[in-house]
């Protein structure tokens, strides 16, 4: 989309604005709706793999999917110009398309008021697709008086690792170089800070944490000419600040002086003592920086989000409270997406106006995590399935109050025990697997359908739960509880914010997405996670078994290894504690790897071995006394008698008296 941007302000009638420009995604959010519809139009065609088909079957494929375009849009008989903007690397035959299908389309549709440029990236090349979900959790709604933020990245083009930014001294005048944080592309320079902190994964020296959703919003906000990326826009404020309300102001300075690059993004941004979400949306190519809104989420509340903007309505007089861009409102007005009252605007509803994805896949993650926390929250599953209009809340109280294993188990939810269980119904299949094969809907007889979105998901990158002490010192108040992969079948293991060093299984350079290495935890969670879909109830049981057991002698060794660490001088201590942390990632990991042997022996060809206390069972000649033959529940059964009556055994009685 950016680089379709970017072409497009090339050509000076666009630039000048005398023509009007209209994106639309190709492949982006799971929660696109435009790519789904339009892609659902020309799937039943089946065309041969895109990468390795002839051009001529490419110009076919593309000439489906703009017609199809064209007509869920009623703009069959437009006459409007259409230019589409294609990748050079789509058409590795064929260097300079663009000018061909330029000069393609034009004998189609004629030239009129508007430019829609729609953008086909994805045929071959599909942008980074971002899903994730983000808790909030208030001190004084904790056992301990604890912090927490959470946050699952979610992406099906993200290696699970652990980074770090070392703690450093510039001089003044140093410069600092900028790549986006989903791609690598370079965006320019910033000033670099004279001192920068210690940062491990998504918390610093100094216990502050931050985590993010993207909401994308309006697409005509996103400025290609920004230096600031939303992943750059966390870690650099990382570097740089010693609590929440110091990386708010941080991140908005940087935005404001250097531009945003990104779509609309929210943010989970907490040290040990406060706790805030933050919504921010760019103002476009023609004008530098961006509108935003943060909001500390009450101490005894906790909040959400979920690739939705959730801030309605901003109580501009608590400035305590509240904090935003002077030109929230005014921006909105001039660009024509409000034209009420001050006190009657909303942030989400203005820059990211809710639609039925935004709902059942974004919002409904929300939803599931406010009902486990408070149950008043259950009557909001109409919300969620598009039946009626009350909003939930930005937070809520819980009825109990919350430790980090309650966090650690909402970030593994499936929407177990509510109409939306993952583990239930046809797709989930004789075992009751969690797996979705994407995209999330589809279409039958031409009604669209959709999947379900859960919290825990398959394409995890990594997630982790960052708890904040204040009555502690900063070297050891705060510990990242990390984790790769499926949130449902991974180990959070406890990371302290003074670590300096990252374990080698967590290395970003152990292995990559298309590289695999047999000691990147990455690598071995994925190992485990991806046998079991297959036979996925059954073998959660020893999943969640192990996982329990690794993560309660983590929570049991916790208390004395802080007892030793304190009886140290802080350098000692920040040395011990680094080395705790590396043991436990790599201790975890090595677990895992024996799980994986374990379980392929227990679950061989569908059978399963008896054991005990972990330990087969074996017979005098070293074989298993009896094989335990899973079979299919009788819901199964009927169903598949149901769809191939053939199935039945004939009789004795029916074979003797065969023709």
């Amino acid at each position: 989309m950016r680089e379709a941007a970017e072409l497009l302000q090339i050509d000076p009638t666009i630039h000048d604005k005398i023509f009007e420009v209209e994106m639309y995604n190709w492949y982006g959010s799971a929660a696109l709706s435009v790519y789904l519809k339009t892609h659902s139009k020309i799937e039943k065609k089946r065309y041969s793999d895109i990468s390795e088909c002839l051009f001529s079957v490419r110009i076919l494929y593309l000439a489906n999917l703009f017609q199809a375009f064209l007509s869920e849009r009623g703009l069959e008989n437009s006459r409007k110009m259409f230019i589409f903007v294609i990748r050079s690397n789509i058409f590795p035959v064929r260097k300079n398309i663009a000018p061909f299908f330029n000069s393609f389309f034009r004998n189609l549709i004629m030239l009129k008021k508007t430019i829609i440029a729609w953008v086909a990236l994805g045929l071959l090349s599909i942008a980074h697709s971002t899903a994730c979900t983000n808790f909030l959790v208030g001190k004084n709604a904790t056992t301990d008086g604890s912090t927490f933020i959470s946050y699952a990245a979610d992406s099906y083009y993200l290696f699970g690792a652990l980074y770090h930014y070392p703690a450093s001294v510039n001089a003044p005048g140093t410069m600092r170089d900028v790549y986006e944080w989903d791609t690598g592309k370079y965006l320019g320079k910033i000033t670099e800070a004279e001192r920068t902190y210690n940062v491990i994964g998504n918390m610093n020296e100094y216990q502050v944490s931050i985590g993010e959703t993207t909401f994308g919003g309006r697409s005509e906000l996103i400025d290609t000419t920004a230096i600031i990326d939303y992943g750059s826009l966390m870690y650099i404020a990382l570097q740089r600040s010693r609590t929440a309300r110091e990386a708010i102001k941080i991140m908005t300075d940087l935005v404001a002086e250097y531009g945003y690059y990104s779509s609309g993004e929210s943010f989970s941004i907490a040290d040990p003592n406060e706790v805030w979400i933050m919504e921010m949306i760019s103002k476009g190519p023609a004008e530098k920086g961006a509108v935003w809104v943060a909001m500390r989420i009450p101490d005894d509340c906790v909040s959400a989000h979920a690739n939705q903007a959730r801030i309605t309505t901003i109580p501009f007089k608590d400035k305590n409270n509240c904090l935003y861009s002077k030109d929230v409102v005014s921006f909105a007005r001039k660009k024509g997406y409000f034209t009420g009252k001050d006190s009657e605007f909303s942030f989400s509803d203005v820059y990211n106006p809710l639609d039925y994805s935004g709902l059942r896949i974004c919002e409904s993650r929300v939803w599931s995590f406010f009902r486990q926390v408070n149950p008043d929250m259950d009557r909001f599953i109409t919300y969620v399935k598009g039946e009626t209009k009350e909003r939930m809340p930005l937070w809520v109280k819980p009825t109990k109050k919350l430790d980090k294993n309650d966090i650690t188990g909402f970030m593994r939810d499936m929407y177990e025990g509510t109409e939306l269980d993952m583990t239930k119904g046809f797709a989930a299949g004789a075992f009751g697997s969690k797996l979705r094969h994407s995209p999330l809907t589809f279409k039958v007889d031409g009604v669209e359908y959709g999947h379900e979105r859960p919290i825990a998901t398959q394409q995890t990158g990594f997630s982790f739960v960052s708890q904040m002490r204040s009555w502690l010192p900063h070297y050891m108040g705060g510990i990242l509880w990390f984790g790769v992969d499926d949130a449902a079948s991974n180990v959070y293991v406890p990371v302290y914010c003074t670590t300096d060093k990252v374990p080698w299984c967590f290395d970003e350079k152990n292995g990559s997405l298309l590289d695999y290495s047999s000691s990147s935890a990455f690598w071995i969670f994925n190992q485990v996670s991806n046998f079991a879909y297959g036979k996925y109830l059954p073998m959660m049981q020893d999943i969640k078994m192990k996982q329990k057991e690794l993560e309660s002698a983590f929570d049991k060794d916790q208390p004395e290894v802080e007892k030793s660490a304190s009886a140290m001088s802080e350098a000692e201590a920040r040395k011990f504690l680094t080395d705790y942390s590396l043991r436990a990632a790599e201790k975890s990991t090595d677990q895992w790897k024996k799980l994986s042997e374990f379980l392929l022996v227990k679950f061989m060809d569908g059978n399963i071995k008896k054991e005990e206390n972990g330990k087969f069972v074996k017979n005098q000649y070293g074989l298993p006394p009896t094989i335990i033959r899973a079979g299919y529940s009788d819901e199964c059964k009927l169903q598949m008698v149901k769809e191939n009556p053939g199935l039945r055994q004939k009789t004795q009685a029916e074979l003797d008296s065969r023709k």
